[in-house]
């Protein structure tokens, strides 16, 4: 069958067979071209015209292209659609090439890996993660996950327990994972439960030996050893960082010079929220749509740099635990809030200043065009002003600490001021991107291309003045070029010495010079030679802003944690947020507190009613009730945003607040069924349960929205009482536990920390006034059908609701001894009076003889009163 093919397809099908599982793009002339069943996908996920091509005698094949100039366009619609995509370019120039012209894959896209603008999310980081394992010393088996960025040159590594990979990973949120085949097996069923939808990539195990992955490393920073970088010892970790590494260094088919260090990263530093507390309390995105509106994150992001709006995305994601590091960040925030007008003038000049992470990255990785080299100029031009911005304030230690890393970088502004034009264009070639006297060359070529016709002007008339020949003239054509061609009349006054006949004409000789050539030779070739004078000055411009790519990149870092404090500031003054206290006890006193999001989308005019919180050694457990649409769970959702709020160093929607530092803030707030893992509502509750009581520990935050609630009725009640029993005994958490079960108010009696609150409700003419204060005691009722009442439901269902109620109130009363040691024969008596009662619900019964019967006093009737007293009941019937 190969030998019936055409030259070409014989090409392309060794470039495929290089990337058999990528969509291949495949440049012939001005198209990228794909071929068979990539053309199918092409067309389909691009909507380009499908259509065939001739293979010889092979017949024909699906054929899908488009215009190589929309590379950047129809490129990352294949990579987000979850294609991995290789680029097969021509390396030689076709004019020169003998044969068929040679091809080569220049890159390999994707999802985790790439730098076309239209792929990467200015706001957020596209990580490509990699996990290994490696039989400890210890005798256990530790875990290693490296992630990387290419867009930003970001890379970390670190060691870990299996049970903590997943953490990891909902942290950094990567686009996709390598793994080895082998590790693959053994984590798949994990994989697959991550909340996330990350592309997985399966490798050779080999990738993933120790030794292959420590020479990977060296060799990319140049190294000895990796001891420079604190992972020496890690050798999980390593074997990650070196997977990830080599898998970056394959897809590009280049060094990642953007890559220029390895951190460690220790997830200690930071405060635990498991994926189902940043869905419940909508920290990243909002749990509707998971879009952006409507989170935490969108009420205080106020950066207004790039890189700024990624770091303060990962700050708010990863609350601190230090508590000397959140100082730092609050006493900055604090330098900003008490200094006047700084806050308008640093945000205008942050406004100013473009993205010089994935600038650097562009330039290291040769994507890169003069635009964005004077782009990066611009922005570094920014720097001296906003160091001497902040030289008119009092700066905190930390805030200090980053301004003295402003260091202006003079030689590389002035060079590239120098050497391109302030409106340089994103394409090279048309003599327009340096500027005049950097290359003196390549200014002859310049003016050559755009004066040709002048130069030939003035040679002619300097010519006749040397000659003396009034009628000499130069033209030329397909033959000779640019001539001098000079009448019979005036032969004698040749200067035969310059003059090189050409051409003989029955009345005039041509003539050429050797200054003639040299002229016409520029003129002519001025297009071709300016591009590549161009490209090369192009090249060795961008070599050298490499050599300042450790500089640049620390300069990004500096701006963007200055841009993250800028925009804590900005909302805590705007918002009037206040500054919190933190210490290393367990203790939290919130004064006034307010919701950082639902206070900010409320309709003009109406304000947020604050409430106030306190956890002591006296009280621990907080038991919350009152109705649903009280404010119960906006309250619960309230505290932990709170706490999150001055663990990220930022100020507080409230009057006051002074918060023991916690390691984790624990959610169980509503569930959704996961029907495709077969799982119900009461499972995913449970399995949320279990992961907080294995998990909290006494610095812990817990909230508990309606624990138990999706099982029966006393199944559920008996489950939260437990839990809170366990919870108080065991963990010594702080917690918040919201319910609708009035009976474990009783908790109280025999739970020494346990405390009784409820959402006030006041009923005003027979119906609700919700005032969302929490105040202390237990609700009386859960109004439940009031609430009916105000989403609608129809009259004649409120009334049979409102009679079957109190037919159930009169016939099954609930009894649970706050005396735990009686608490489980309680349960078994009120399950007994349960089922003999079930079938009330749609049984008719005349109330009239229940509360006549209710009345009779037996022990004072005679046997004939008693007996009357049964007629005039059977009359009634």
């Amino acid at each position: 069958m190969k030998d019936k093919e055409t030259p070409l397809m014989r090409q392309y099908r060794e470039m495929k067979a290089k990337n058999p599982d990528a969509v291949m793009l495949f440049r012939m002339g001005d198209f990228f071209e794909t071929f068979e069943n990539d053309a199918v996908i092409a067309s389909s996920v691009c909507g380009i015209t499908l259509t065939k091509r001739n293979n010889g005698d092979a017949g024909e094949v699906p054929l899908a292209g488009f215009p190589h100039h929309q590379l950047d366009t129809y490129l990352p619609k294949l990579v987000r659609a979850g294609y991995r995509v290789a680029v097969c370019e021509q390396v030689e120039d076709p004019k020169q090439a003998k044969g068929i012209v040679k091809r080569d894959i220049v890159e390999v896209v994707t999802p985790g890996i790439g730098l076309y603008d239209r792929l990467l999310d200015a706001k957020r980081n596209t990580y490509v993660a990699a996990i290994s394992v490696q039989f400890h010393k210890s005798g256990f088996m530790v875990y290693g996950v490296s992630c990387a960025d290419i867009s930003t040159g970001e890379f970390f590594t670190c060691e870990i327990a299996k049970k903590d990979i997943f953490h990891i990973l909902e942290l950094c949120l990567p686009a996709e994972i390598i793994i080895s085949k082998s590790l693959y097996r053994e984590l798949q069923d994990d994989i697959s439960d991550l909340p996330f939808n990350p592309s997985i990539t399966k490798l050779e195990d080999w990738i993933f030996e120790y030794q292959f992955a420590y020479d990977v490393l060296v060799k990319h920073f140049n190294t000895k050893n990796v001891k420079g970088f604190g992972i020496q010892d890690m050798h999980a970790g390593i074997i990650a960082a070196g997977a990830v590494l080599q898998y970056i260094q394959d897809t590009q088919k280049s060094v990642a010079l953007q890559i220029s260090k390895i951190s460690v990263f220790n997830p200690s530093e930071f405060m635990t929220l498991d994926y189902a507390t940043r869905r419940n309390l909508e920290i990243l995105s909002s749990m509707n749509d998971q879009a952006k509106d409507g989170s935490l994150l969108a009420i205080l992001d106020h950066t207004k740099t790039p890189m700024g709006s990624r770091l303060f995305k990962m700050w708010v994601g990863r609350p601190l635990r230090s508590l000397q590091s959140i100082e730092d960040r609050l006493s900055a925030v604090k330098s900003f809030v008490n200094s006047g007008n700084i806050l308008q003038e640093c945000e205008y000049i942050l406004k100013q200043i473009g993205d010089l992470e994935r600038l650097i990255a562009k330039v290291c990785a040769g994507r890169c065009n003069p635009r964005d080299i004077y782009a990066l100029k611009k922005s570094l031009d920014i720097i001296p002003l906003l160091k001497e911005l902040f030289g008119k304030i009092q700066l905190s230690p930390f805030l200090k600490s980053l301004v003295d890393q402003l260091i202006p970088l003079d030689q590389l502004t002035k060079l590239i001021e120098k050497a391109l034009q302030e409106e340089a264009p994103a394409v090279i070639g048309n003599g327009n991107v340096f500027n005049p006297g950097y290359s003196a060359i390549l200014d002859e070529y310049v003016e050559a291309m755009y004066s040709g016709k002048n130069w030939i002007q003035e040679y002619m008339q300097r010519e006749r003045d040397l000659t003396g020949i009034s009628s000499l003239k130069i033209s030329s054509n397909g033959v000779f070029g640019y001539y001098i061609e000079i009448s019979n009349t005036h032969k004698s006054k040749v200067p035969e010495h310059r003059y090189e006949r050409r051409q003989t004409l029955a009345n005039a000789e041509r003539y050429i010079t050797e200054e003639l050539k040299n002229i016409e030779e520029k003129i002519v070739n001025a297009s071709d030679k300016i591009s590549e004078l161009e490209q090369n000055l192009f090249l060795e411009l961008r070599l050298q802003v490499i050599e300042f790519t450790e500089q640049i990149q620390a300069l990004a870092s500096v701006i963007s944690k200055i841009d993250c404090l800028y925009s804590f500031a900005s909302v805590s003054k705007q918002y009037k947020y206040s500054e919190p206290i933190l210490n290393e006890n367990n203790d939290l006193h919130i004064v006034g507190g307010r919701h950082p999001v639902v206070e900010r989308m409320l309709h003009p005019g109406n304000s947020f009613v604050s409430n106030s919180t306190v956890f002591d050694a006296q009280q621990r457990i907080h038991i919350i009730t009152g109705p649903n649409m009280a404010g119960k769970s906006c309250y619960l959702r309230q505290v932990g945003l709170i706490v999150l709020m001055a663990q990220i160093g930022c100020y507080v929607p409230a009057e006051s607040a002074i918060i023991g530092i916690v390691d984790r803030i624990f959610t169980r707030v509503g569930a959704q069924d996961n029907i495709s893992a077969g799982e119900s509502t009461f499972l995913v509750e449970m399995q949320e349960a279990a992961n907080i009581l294995n998990n909290a520990t006494e610095k812990s935050l817990l909230l508990l929205d309606e624990v138990g609630r999706g099982t029966a009725t006393f199944d559920g009640i008996s489950i939260a009482w437990a839990i809170a029993e366990y919870v108080h005994d065991i963990l010594n958490s702080r917690v918040l536990f919201a319910t609708h079960y009035h009976e474990l108010t009783s908790l109280t009696e025999h739970l020494s920390r346990a405390v009784n609150y409820k959402v006030e409700v006041k009923e005003v003419l027979q119906s609700l006034l919700f005032t969302h204060k929490v105040i202390p005691g237990t609700s009386d009722h859960s109004f439940g059908i009031h609430v009916a009442h105000m989403a609608g439901l129809p009259p004649s269902v409120i009334s049979r609701a409102n009679s079957i109620l109190s037919t159930l109130e009169n016939s099954s009363p609930v009894y649970i001894n706050t005396n735990a040691i009686e608490y489980d024969k309680k349960i078994q008596d009120v399950h007994l009076r349960e089922s003999e009662t079930q079938f009330s619900m749609f049984e008719i019964r005349d109330d009239a003889i229940r509360r006549a019967l209710q009345d009779i006093d037996i022990n004072s009737l005679s046997p004939l009163q008693a007996f009357e007293a049964l007629i005039q009941l059977k009359k009634k019937l």
